[in-house]
């Protein structure tokens, strides 16, 4: 009885540390600053000083296709030194689609944009979660050496999707 209230603590412990979305939740590196939702978002980390990952959700059947937005933000660079990483995976039983591009990076508005001349040197880590209640969409982008040194972590959160509910 003892350790299942220990594990149950530790359980609600982790799930505080959790962040969530339409039937999905997951677990945001710890470094990274959450700023909160923003429109069109469920939430935005920050990394230093110009990296972020913004978590989007348009509702169920909306925000287009997988490939259509796996085009949309590799066409967010031009010229990428090599070709794009596209990976098909299975995570908790639900289908996730990432993507590693980098470049000279012509972005899309919001805070963290410049509004200017593309940035060379950026890259762009992606994951689209295709979750019970619609895709939700991981976008970090940020200079290649500040997403090299944080690859792993958002690796390990996209690993952590579950759908709500899940154990």
């Amino acid at each position: 009885m003892y350790l299942k209230s220990i594990g149950f603590v530790l359980l609600a412990a982790l799930s505080m540390l959790a962040d969530s979305g339409p039937g999905l939740q997951w677990t945001p590196p710890g470094a990274w600053k959450a700023q909160g939702s923003r429109s069109m978002r469920l939430n935005t980390y920050t990394v230093g000083d110009e990296a972020e990952c913004g978590v989007y959700y348009f509702g169920p059947g909306q925000g287009g296709s997988v490939q259509a937005n796996l085009g949309r933000w590799i066409g967010q660079f031009q010229q990428p030194p090599q070709p794009p990483k596209i990976q098909h995976l299975t995570i908790h039983g639900m289908k996730v689609t990432t993507v590693d591009v980098s470049g000279a990076y012509t972005g899309m508005g919001g805070p963290m944009a410049s509004g200017g001349a593309p940035k060379p040197g950026f890259r762009l880590l992606g994951a689209i979660a295709e979750g019970p209640e619609g895709s939700v969409f991981f976008k970090f982008t940020g200079p290649v050496k500040t997403v090299a040194t944080q690859a792993a972590a958002f690796d390990k959160m996209v690993q952590s999707l579950l759908v709500t509910g899940q154990k």
